[in-house]
């Protein structure tokens, strides 16, 4: 039998925190993940689901979106998939009976890992307004009629359809998603902010212009053939694991490994892998140098390595650069002028340190520069990824097996939702095939992302916001402008499988729309229906749930959006909404026929393992860009610069935590025991701050708005940190991040250079 659910609230206010260690990654997950499995899921279940995450008859873990290979192990799955697919086919229950027994002011007291134990949302929930017109205290159920006549009604009262804001987390499928999209879209709006805006955005705008596409240009395969892999701003012990074994199988072909971050991390230094007999016994140091850098130096990094490269006779691949690329000369003229003293101190690395590295650089024929949050969240991120693609263009590791960009994915299907449109700044060319497929006029004019969506809630600009899963309010920044502004709404709709903090902050009235997951059986009119999902890497197999649905009330994704649709536009709507509702091929047929790289679509993703979209630079070494090649870029060096006695503070998950997804209270690999309140600080700057160890402080953000932003009671715990950076969890910590504190060109939030002072 499954465990119940905790009671109260577990979070604790005094976490124990053990002496920092870095324990291997892999092999002490294996009981620990199992028994929590079998908590949510009791035995039977946890090995009937837990055989079918990533399998090609299976689902794909609602998780990451790391690549699997032809070759599947038996368990396909990392501990924080295994958590996550746990508590999706959770035997916990919230019932209209739990709705009933607690307000939404009491789940507002909730921390968000008690929220997420309850377990699957079982019926629709409303809550409306009293005869005053007041929000009432509880949700109550609401028929499905009943709630897209609600939708319906709120949004045909619209002054404009850009008054509406239609959300979208990265687990929704593709069919899902297209359908959003041709919704919004026939409605009136590309109001479609999606998860991307808050993590990748920076790195589409920087690839979107460098190399005319916005995705990765490498393979599980280049991977595995790579000579040198750079690990930039990232973790994939915590956030991709299965990466892991990947880095581990280059490893053993012969590739060296450089990991540049501001913490080390278990997964790099000793990774001991579970599905091999010899990686649980031995394990393996990945690393073959750390770069300790400073939070936000990286851009300073690859200018000086780029300049360095320049300067080395033959380092240079002319032929690449002769044929491919454009901006060569202006490129060198701003590398050439790279100084080591202000990269030493943007960097706060040793000058043997980054000539250890160039080494290993001017050794490789074939280099991967893989990133994360670490790279995309400053203000000057756009311009950092842009110096790691001249960093590539230098020695032609584009478009060559064993080499190129591989920015790493953190949501499931968050690349295939773009893919499907889900943007707000659509391309014509996507508009003008939707609107020929369909016969509708879609805008042209750019909608909101994520930031001035919250905007314009905040300023009465939007009234609707319907969101497709994800966790809105607890994933933004500025989390009181967020709340404050999310109450203005006049309906808030949430797509969810379990409960959420954004379920407990809400417009005047408010919906949860209970929806299948990734591992319930999806049957429309009789025929058991596949999704497909795209993973970080562009290849788009399909997702088969293979679990009765948590209950009979429950609709599908693609269900939801037709019927919304129908109910909104009517008979006015020639789209064949219902059709596409009882048969996702359907679906696809017309994906097929809009989005260039699915023609067939159905046939190619009935294979095994499904099938790779086109990628002009990597296929090719054909660069869609408005020059025809690809394009060096010279813009000047930035990094952040701290006032006296304050700390860079980097926003980062918890070894227990999946996006804003709380599993547990603990980080193995950092040593922290029973809590989230915590923030790491490097000794030396804790002894000239004052800090010590285990001592409680206020963190408050400073920027230039003067709005002072406070984050109390966090303990701090000695930590090797670079010197002058800080780190904490979020969500928690996202109330410290300005609104308006963005990077330049994509919009994305700066939630890993926040400047603080400790109260």
């Amino acid at each position: 039998m499954a465990s119940k659910p905790p009671t109260g609230d577990p979070v604790q206010d005094a976490p124990q925190v053990a002496a920092p260690k870095h324990a291997a990654a892999g092999l002490p997950a294996i009981g620990h993940t199992l028994r929590i499995a079998q908590q949510q899921m009791g035995v039977r279940r946890t090995a009937q689901t837990l055989l079918k995450v990533n399998q090609k008859n299976g689902f794909d873990c609602p998780g990451c979106a790391w690549p699997e290979g032809d070759h599947r192990h038996t368990a396909e799955f990392c501990e924080n998939g295994a958590k996550a697919v746990a508590e999706e086919a959770t035997l916990r229950r919230v019932t209209p009976e739990f709705f009933a027994a607690h307000s939404v002011a009491d789940l507002a007291t909730r921390s968000g890992y008690w929220l997420g134990q309850q377990g699957r949302i079982t019926r629709p929930m409303l809550l409306d307004r009293d005869a005053e017109g007041r929000s009432a205290d509880h949700y109550t159920p609401v028929t499905w009629e009943r709630a897209f006549a609600i939708i319906a009604e709120e949004l045909t009262a619209l002054g404009s359809p850009d008054e509406a804001l239609f959300y979208t987390s990265g687990r929704t499928s593709n069919e899902a998603a297209f359908l959003l999209q041709l919704f919004a879209r026939e409605f009136g709006t590309n109001n479609l902010p999606d998860c991307s805006n808050m993590c990748h955005e920076s790195s589409g705008s920087a690839l979107s212009e460098t190399i005319g596409i916005g995705k990765g240009s490498v393979s599980l395969e280049d991977m595995h053939q790579a000579d040198l892999i750079i690990v930039a701003g990232q973790n994939p012990g915590t956030n991709h694991p299965r990466m892991l074994s990947a880095l581990e199988k280059a490893k053993a072909a012969g590739a060296k490994i450089i990991s540049v971050n501001p913490l080390p991390e278990a997964g790099t230094e000793r990774f001991k892998n579970p599905q091999t007999p010899q990686g649980m016994l031995k394990g393996a140091a990945l690393n073959d140098l750390f770069l300790q850098i400073r939070i936000g130096g990286d851009q300073a990094l690859f200018r000086l390595l780029n300049k360095l490269i320049v300067e080395t006779p033959g380092a240079v691949d002319e032929e690449f650069v002769r044929e491919h690329t454009h901006g060569y000369e202006e490129f060198t003229a701003a590398a050439r002028t790279a100084d080591w003293d202000q990269t030493l101190t943007a960097t706060g690395l040793e000058r043997a340190e980054i000539e250890e590295a160039l080494a290993l650089v001017l050794a490789s024929k074939r280099t991967i520069v893989c990133w994360a949050m670490g790279l995309t969240q400053h203000k000057h991120s756009v311009p950092t990824i842009r110096e790691v693609v001249n960093f590539l263009l230098l020695r032609g590791n584009i478009g060559r097996p064993g080499a190129g960009v591989c920015p790493v994915r953190g949501h499931s299907n968050v690349q295939g939702d773009r893919t499907m449109g889900i943007f707000e700044r659509p391309a014509p060319a996507f508009l003008d095939a939707l609107d020929q497929e369909f016969g509708i006029t879609s805008p042209r004019h750019h909608g909101y992302d994520v930031v001035r969506s919250i905007e314009a809630l905040r300023d009465g600009k939007a009234k609707v916001f319907f969101a497709m899963g994800g966790n809105f309010v607890a994933a933004t920044p500025d989390t009181n402008v967020t709340e404050a502004a999310m109450r203005r709404a006049s309906l808030t709709v949430h797509v969810s499988t379990k409960l959420n903090r954004s379920h407990a902050v809400t417009g005047a009235r408010a919906l949860i729309l209970p929806t299948l997951g990734r591992t319930d059986k999806d049957i429309q009119a009789g025929v058991r229906q596949i999704v497909t999902v795209e993973d970080s890497m562009g290849m788009v197999h399909a997702s088969r749930g293979n679990l009765p649905p948590a209950s009979p009330h429950l609709l599908s994704e693609p269900a939801i959006v037709a019927r919304m649709a129908r109910a909104t536009l009517g008979p006015r709507s020639l789209t064949p909404w219902e059709e596409f509702e009882k048969d996702y091929a359907t679906i696809r047929d017309r994906i097929a026929r809009v989005i260039p790289g699915f023609e067939d679509f159905n046939t190619r993703v009935a294979h095994p393992g499904g099938f790779a979209l086109p990628h002009a630079p990597r296929d090719e070494r054909r660069f869609p860009t408005a020059t025809g090649k690809a394009n060096f870029t010279a813009a000047p060096v930035e990094y952040p610069k701290l006032p006296e006695g304050r700390l860079l503070l980097q926003t980062l998950r918890s070894h227990d935590q999946y996006n804003t997804t709380i599993y547990g209270l603990d980080d193995r690999y950092r040593g922290i025991k029973g809590g989230r309140r915590i923030v790491l600080v490097n000794p030396q700057d804790a002894a000239e701050l004052g800090l010590a160890d285990g001592s409680y402080t206020d963190l408050v953000s400073e920027w230039t708005d003067g709005v002072e932003r406070r984050a109390p009671g966090f303990r701090v715990v000695h930590y090797p940190t670079a010197r002058g950076c800080a780190a904490a969890y979020y969500p928690e910590t996202n109330v410290l991040v300005p609104l308006g504190a963005t990077a330049d060109t994509s919009n994305t939030p700066t939630s890993k250079s926040v400047i603080v002072r400790f109260e």
